[in-house]
């Protein structure tokens, strides 16, 4: 977690056509999008974080607030065009978004870009790496297009958009963990090298494949990380588990580094960067197929790492809001 900062059956004729219909799909339906459509989020169907830092935070949790109240509230965040962005915690904690009209699908181009608060570091104690790297909290993205007109997204109309890292040995698909709940009354741990730290033993967390540790508490936030308006003991989470992307480059703590991966996630580089920008058609099923969707009315957005980075702390996913790259007449060619 960064410091919070708010910052194919297409021809390319569909983009100047974008504000009265996107093109026809592979099951010869066509897409009418009024003409006053926004290009950016109108409505938050899910939020659901997991526990971090900014939990609680943002969006603001008040006393007596439901899930009901809380989506409202990151649907106030991340609509429009200058969001001011909610915090999904550790991994597995998500968002999803909907829009007034489908985000077309258009061959060659990127379709829609993901806006977070990913920067890039300005020194590196490490002068050999290779990779771009700051503050970059990757997330995985589902997008799902409703055809069946229900105004849902359906669970078998949920595709992932496959990133860079989708085919790394090192990416664990169906990755599932579990966070408990902090007693309130337990003791903190305290530990003499990590000054930063108020309990470095706060949340425990165990996943699917035998691994299991504590999400640690810092001095610089002091509200619970576990989000307050959910009264389970437990919250478990499933998904793609993306590899490590944070690296101490001092080599006592002091100077953390995540690096960006190369594309096809948010929150993954600073937003004027094109590799925030995503193409549909990089869309795969369950088995890792290429899927052909004329377009997408659903975006969900959840943290993919499991990882820590010192009194950085948890490595967590902020999401600002979406941008239709086709309504907002920006070409970004797609990647070879």
């Amino acid at each position: 977690m960064k410091n919070f900062i708010n910052y194919r059956a297409f021809s390319l004729a569909c983009v100047a056509l974008a504000v009265m219909s996107s093109c026809s799909s592979s099951d010869d339906t066509e897409e009418v999008i009024p003409i006053n459509s926004s290009p950016y989020v109108t409505k938050v169907l899910d939020y659901s974080p997991a526990v971090g830092q900014f939990i609680n935070m943002l969006p603001k949790y008040e006393s007596g607030d439901t899930r009901e109240k809380m989506i409202q509230k990151a649907q106030a965040a991340v609509s429009g065009a200058k969001g001011s962005g909610v915090s999904l915690g550790g991994f597995g904690g998500y968002i999803v978004m909907g829009f007034d009209h489908t985000i077309a699908n258009v061959e060659g181009l990127r379709d829609f870009r993901v806006l977070g608060n990913a920067f890039w570091a300005s020194s590196n104690p490490n002068a050999s790496a290779a990779e771009r790297g700051g503050s970059s909290e990757p997330g995985v993205i589902m997008v799902a297009y409703d055809r069946n007109k229900n105004g849902q997204p359906d669970a078998d109309e949920w595709y992932e958009i496959a990133g860079s890292e989708h085919q790394n040995p090192k990416t664990i698909k169906n990755y599932e963990i579990t966070y408990t709940k902090p007693d309130p009354n337990k003791a903190a741990t305290s530990d003499p090298l990590a000054t930063w730290a108020t309990d470095i033993e706060y949340i425990y967390w165990s996943d699917n494949q035998g691994n299991s540790g504590y999400k640690t508490k810092n001095s610089f936030h002091t509200q619970s990380y576990y989000p307050e308006w959910n009264t389970a003991d437990q919250i478990s989470f499933k998904g793609t588990l993306l590899p490590n992307n944070a690296a101490d480059e001092s080599g006592n703590g002091n100077y953390w580094v995540q690096y960006s991966f190369a594309y096809g996630y948010a929150d993954n580089v600073p937003n004027k960067d094109d590799e925030s920008a995503i193409d549909i058609a990089w869309a795969v099923d369950q088995a890792g197929n290429r899927v052909n969707l004329p377009g997408v009315d659903f975006i969900k957005i959840y943290t993919g790492t499991n990882q820590e980075s010192g009194a950085v702390g948890e490595i967590s996913t902020e999401v600002f809001g979406i941008e239709d790259l086709h309504l907002l007449k920006q070409s970004i060619p797609t990647r070879n």
